[in-house]
């Protein structure tokens, strides 16, 4: 026997009840409220603030298409059908799955294997262009992120506590899930940016991340419209944490310091800025300009001018440091 809400309605298994209403067959109230109720069950399930986030946003984009979320084999033919990448329909699934565990129903779950591709690495004067086309806030977030390498969920969630004028660094202390937290220094230019804004709150930036992502589109496309660059329309904020995994580790070699800076907790997530460092930097020359340092000051200053230290300590006291011609 089913049970009836207040109303004497029949009540489905979902606990929604059975009437057709909208173009999925449910009412919109209805899915706001379920949608309310996943987010404070993940809340108490311990699921990350980001990842509660995401797949609530996943399953309100699905609802809004006209999918019915309280039918699963319906849901299957309707992800199915959208002309969406492979790595969004298998979040669409992920995120479903865990809706249904919550109402305690269980489905066959299609399955989608996102094809391996390399992100688009721009360059950084491409970088640098977009960023002084973009507003005061935009422009410093873009900054920020081209010089911490940190996810943006992270950046937006930086507090004037976390920024440190003196020593210039910023410390990611929310990272998402998957990352650690970490200090990233900074350079001053960053360090004047952030001074710039006005600190109306705790947080640096008092947007939410859709927000500043759907102000920075439109700042894009002008800028890739006015300089008559297209390749600015595929930088993203992601991009830009690419860019610094790639730079990082074609500077040093050392994956364990990208690891350290981007905050992964996995080695294998790293290890594919060693194939876009080949790729990205395949052609470039391998010769290099060498130079002696005697003291801590000539050291200081050949590492001003872009060289690294290589090795070695030789019978006159001098240590070698090379730059790439």
């Amino acid at each position: 026997m089913r049970h009836r809400d207040a109303r004497g309605e029949k009540l489905g298994r979902s606990g929604i009840p059975n009437r057709k209403a909208g173009r999925g067959g449910h009412r919109e109230a209805d899915v706001k409220g379920k949608l309310v109720e996943f987010a404070w069950w993940m809340k108490k399930q311990g699921y990350a603030d980001s990842t509660i986030e995401g797949r609530v946003k996943m399953l309100k984009a699905l609802s809004r298409k006209g999918a019915n979320i309280f039918d699963p084999e319906s849901m299957k033919e309707f992800i199915a059908k959208q002309p969406w990448k492979e790595s969004s329909k298998k979040y669409a699934v992920l995120a479903y799955s865990c809706f249904l565990q919550m109402l305690g129903l269980s489905w066959q779950p299609p399955i989608y294997r996102p094809r391996e591709t390399l992100p688009f690495i721009p360059l950084e004067e491409e970088i640098d262009q977009l960023i002084a086309c973009c507003g005061k806030v935009t422009a410093t977030f873009l900054q920020g992120l081209k010089e911490t390498g940190a996810d943006p969920g992270e950046l937006i969630r930086i507090r004037w506590i976390d920024v440190n004028e003196k020593n210039r660094a910023i410390a990611i202390n929310h990272p998402v899930k998957g990352h650690n937290p970490r200090i990233i220094r900074v350079s001053r230019k960053l360090i004047d940016m952030l001074t710039r804004l006005p600190k109306k709150a705790e947080r640096v930036f008092t947007t939410n991340r859709d927000n500043m992502y759907r102000n920075f589109r439109l700042q894009r496309r002008k800028a890739a419209s006015k300089l008559a660059n297209p390749r600015l329309e595929k930088i993203t904020f992601v991009t830009l944490r690419h860019w610094k995994g790639t730079i990082e580790y074609h500077k040093t070699k050392d994956i364990l310091h990208v690891k350290r800076v981007l905050g992964h907790k996995c080695i294998q997530s790293t290890m594919v800025y060693i194939n876009l460092d080949q790729a990205y930097f395949s052609e470039s020359s391998e010769e290099f300009t060498a130079r002696v340092a005697h003291n801590v000051n000539e050291a200081c200053e050949l590492v001003k001018a872009g060289f690294e230290y290589v090795t070695g300590k030789y019978t006159d006291g001098g240590k070698i440091f090379r730059r790439r011609k």
